[in-house]
């Protein structure tokens, strides 16, 4: 489902990375959130591909789905 999406604890503690690097999702999330542009952050992370950034959002927003029961 997320194919961009890794974990490995020998890679930043084995928080979600972008293709094994030590790219974060959050850092990619977090840049998105304060206004930057894809182009902005590929400028900064020339490793990183606009699928990368694309697949980080997704995952973000499949993470906040939520379940609200009424008790």
């Amino acid at each position: 489902m997320f194919d961009r999406i890794t974990f490995d604890s020998k890679i930043m503690g084995g928080r979600a990375c972008i293709r094994g690097m030590r790219i974060p999702v959050s850092v990619i999330v977090g840049q998105i959130a304060h206004g930057a542009t894809f182009e902005e952050i590929l400028e900064g992370y020339p490793d990183l591909e606009k699928e990368d950034i694309q697949q980080a959002l997704e995952y973000a927003a499949w993470l906040a789905q939520e379940e609200v029961h009424s008790i």
